[in-house]
């Protein structure tokens, strides 16, 4: 793992900088242990990382070590760590206006608003703010059932929309079992997956036909006029960044708009660059009703997400009040970090680097590696946004974690990454490979080294 103190990019300027924010981190995680209670998580067994620093594509952890981050957090930092611009942006805000409330106007978030709806598909100009993903999520399927007057919403197995109480039940991965008690009024159904087809599929022509037919028979033995949205992310993020086929999007469009259901298109994790479009509905060239956003926006760096809407539900709500608020609606802190945030990657071209980066670098090296590794059963993804699936065995594919668990095999796979110093994304068999849309092809090179390294460990666990 790479020294502290070596590198341009180092933020300690001396060895006595470093041993302070050391020791500042140990104090750090003795309170974190003392007082901290952490999400999805049993409190008795964590030993969570510290982070004493990030710049750029890179963290520093407790011991001063630093590590290529491609994780980007939780899949959001979009633009990089301590982006100098978003920085000072949210510093220049909280000198001017620190916080309003979202019933007044404020210059931060009129001129977000304005930015994102430029870049949404199609009509939605309209954006109502939140706090994060999962509360676009909720207020995205209350727009719904308000407008239509129906009750049901419609989601894929192999998704996830959030912890709150609504989008949990949406959620198609394990975390929702302890908390779906089969009364939010959601239904699951099966998304394309050719790697793993829950249709016989032998190509993704078939994987389309098939996946597009059992979502017509759900909504038929559901009872269309019982269905208020269809809500899917376009490039499921957390369940597998699993790119559909061709015509699958436009397939749900074309059903949505048969039977008068909205289609929701939750960009949470994929959309503002993560997929080398400004959202991942884009590769499909399908506008759907509302746009659930969070996460990129502005990279995380203050709390935001958001529900974009085109005008026909908007028009709904021009003379019948909407029944939801939130106080922090469009702070201006965040929005503030929102204006730089999409005006940086504007200029710097970082969708245009996104999209190079996955053609040009990441996804050919991940290539490359899995026809060097047997316990690489697929690797799949676009810009920067690929998913590394592992094995035990390639032929049958069984996977070198349960689904919804880990295993010994992932624990030292992750383990090893760590110690060449690589921070991946994590989820039950999969590595996924998410760094920050910034990212240079010099960086790509040196996660791909860490990760090469790693699945020696994963190879060893093939039958």
């Amino acid at each position: 793992m790479t020294n502290a103190l070596s590198g341009d990019n180092s933020p300690f300027a001396d060895a006595g900088e470093l041993e302070a924010a050391k020791a500042a981190g140990r104090r750090a995680y003795e309170l974190d242990r003392a007082h901290v209670f952490h999400s999805w998580s049993a409190q008795a067994h964590l030993t969570p990382m510290t982070i004493l620093a990030a710049s750029g594509s890179y963290v520093w952890d407790g011991d001063g070590s630093r590590l290529i981050d491609f994780s980007s957090q939780m899949v959001n930092t979009n633009i990089g760590h301590q982006h100098p611009k978003v920085v000072a942006a949210i510093a220049e805000q909280a000198n001017k206006l620190c916080t309003i409330g979202p019933a007044h106007v404020n210059d931060a978030r009129s001129e977000a608003a304005h930015l994102i709806a430029q870049r949404t598909p199609g009509d939605l100009d309209k954006v109502f703010f939140t706090n994060g993903g999962a509360d676009a999520v909720e207020h995205a399927v209350r727009m719904a059932r308000l407008h239509t007057g129906r009750r049901k919403v419609l989601t894929r197995y192999r998704s996830y929309h959030g912890g709150t109480d609504t989008a949990i039940n949406m959620t198609g991965d394990p975390r929702r079992w302890p908390n779906d008690y089969g009364s939010a009024g959601v239904v699951h159904f099966f998304g394309p997956f050719l790697y793993r087809s829950r249709f016989h599929a032998e190509d993704e022509r078939q994987e389309c036909e098939r996946a597009l037919e059992h979502l017509e028979s759900v909504i038929s033995m559901e009872g269309p006029q019982t269905i208020a949205a269809i809500v899917l992310e376009p490039i499921p993020g957390t369940a597998g960044i699993m790119v559909p086929p061709d015509g699958y999007l436009a397939g749900v469009r074309e059903l949505c708009d048969r039977f008068g259901i909205v289609m929701v298109a939750d960009e949470v994790m994929a959309g503002f660059g993560r997929t080398g479009k400004w959202f991942s509905i884009n590769h499909a060239d399908v506008v759907p009703d509302l746009i659930t956003f969070a996460k990129g926006v502005n990279s995380g760096y203050v709390p935001l997400g958001g529900v974009a809407i085109n005008s026909e539900i908007a028009e709904t709500f021009a003379d019948r009040p909407y029944p939801g608020g939130l106080t922090y609606s469009g702070h201006p802190l965040a929005t503030a970090a929102a204006v730089a945030t999409i005006n940086a990657m504007t200029d710097e071209a970082i969708v245009d680097n996104a999209a190079a980066i996955g053609s040009d670098v990441l996804g050919p090296g991940l290539e490359k590696l899995a026809a060097q590794h047997p316990s690489v059963g697929d690797v799949r993804g676009t810009g920067v946004f690929w998913a590394v699936e592992l094995v035990k065995n390639p032929d049958t594919r069984e996977p070198l974690a349960p689904y919804g668990g880990s295993s010994p095999a992932m624990a030292e796979v992750l383990r090893e990454c760590r110690a060449g110093g690589l921070l991946p994304f994590a989820n039950f068999n999969r590595i996924h490979m998410v760094p920050p849309c910034t990212v240079t092809a010099d960086e790509v090179a040196e996660g791909l080294e860490i990760l090469d390294a790693a699945l020696t460990v994963s190879d060893s666990f093939v039958d």
